[in-house]
């Protein structure tokens, strides 16, 4: 796992052709607002989240986020845990994002 800075996940994510964007907020947080292309995994439903992590592809690059960067770094803990090499976590979450969003 690396803790990227939002300038450093910005910057990376863009010139990223392997790139995977996962928002690991609740549907209720996913609602008032998103980064666009992002798949929905919910880490608080435990289950659902393992399910749906075992479903990708390892060998991809992961740019998880949350709303301050906190459950998206223990998300990418758990993927590397279960064989992902490359998840990035967003500091400061989508919180501090400046990027595009869907709201």
């Amino acid at each position: 796992m690396k803790d990227l800075t939002q300038a450093q996940w910005a910057e990376q994510l863009a010139a990223d052709t392997d790139a995977i964007l996962l928002d690991v907020r609740t549907q209720t947080e996913v609602e008032a607002g998103y980064i666009p292309k992002a798949i929905h995994l919910d880490i608080m439903n435990a289950g659902a989240f393992m399910e749906g992590v075992k479903g990708l592809d390892t060998a991809k690059n992961y740019y998880v986020y949350c709303r301050s960067g906190a459950r998206s770094g223990q998300a990418c803990m758990i993927m590397n845990s279960i064989g992902f090499e490359n998840a990035y976590n967003l500091m400061g979450g989508f919180m501090g994002w400046q990027g595009e969003k869907t709201i």
